[in-house]
């Protein structure tokens, strides 16, 4: 029933979809972000009006992959009712200096569905490991099905603006599209929160799906916390709602502004 999420992996102002490579510059230092390790938030699930479960997100620590320090990100998802279990896994591991997505895994459906990639964005390539298959990435800073979240938390957040990215691995899902709609107030779990409100549409997805009238509020703070996040599936409304953080510790910092101007600096 719940499809994957899609996305992390872009620098702090959105790159135009003919920026595919990255610059010198940001294979030295982390990239800006507003997110580190340590940090962990969970989410009380309910469809409808009846909480069904919780899911967590967490960035545990950093882990090397082929050679590159690279965030390792965790999404879980366990609830439901009688007749019905959600038990979700998805882990992604996104380069801290580029934000490309270098590996994802994940098992849905209780496990019964499970996929396995490693990216090699230099070589614009993936390959799958939990079978035998290979593809060519259409971009060299690719995005997964966790990371998008996490990307939308790096981007300017103007009311009125609508973001468009061919980063997706697969390139039949591109292109994503963020229609930025408003700001709001939204009171969760977790306290009472400014929001930005954004509306995401990926291809091949349920939760994003064009029709699903899928939306996520964001903290409109330095934290750019994913507040609230809500999709109409069939037969039920989804929703998502912020009950604990625990902050981590951003690798990457930037001065200037403040995120009451629109975007995250």
């Amino acid at each position: 029933m719940l499809p994957i999420l899609l996305a992390l992996a872009c620098l702090a102002s959105p790159l135009p979809a003919s920026s595919q490579r990255p610059s010198p510059d940001t294979l030295s230092t982390p990239a800006p972000v507003p997110f580190g390790p340590g940090e962990e938030v969970r989410y009380k699930v309910k469809v409808g009006i009846f909480s069904i479960g919780e899911a967590v997100m967490r960035i545990p620590r950093i882990d090397t992959i082929g050679g590159a320090p690279a965030y390792a990100i965790e999404w879980t998802i366990d609830g439901g009712f009688p007749g019905f279990r959600i038990r979700d896994r998805f882990f992604s591991w996104v380069d801290t200096r580029t934000l490309a997505s270098l590996r994802f895994r994940k098992e849905t459906h209780n496990g019964t569905q499970s996929r396995a990639l490693d990216f090699f964005p230099g070589e614009r390539r993936w390959q799958r490991t939990d079978i035998d298959s290979a593809g060519v990435l259409p971009t060299a800073l690719p995005l997964d099905d966790v990371s998008f979240v996490y990307f939308a938390r790096t981007l300017e957040l103007q009311p009125g603006t609508t973001h468009r990215f061919d980063r997706f691995y697969e390139e039949e899902a591109n292109p994503v599209v963020l229609t930025v709609l408003k700001r709001d107030t939204r009171e969760v779990g977790a306290g009472r929160f400014e929001t930005i409100v954004i509306r995401p549409v990926i291809r091949n997805t349920d939760l994003f799906a064009e029709d699903a009238n899928g939306e996520i509020h964001v903290s409109n703070d330095h934290r750019r916390l994913i507040v609230y996040m809500k999709a109409d599936l069939p037969l039920v409304n989804l929703t998502f709602h912020l009950e604990e953080i625990r902050e981590g510790v951003p690798l990457g910092t930037r001065s200037g502004g403040s995120a009451d101007e629109g975007g995250y600096r």
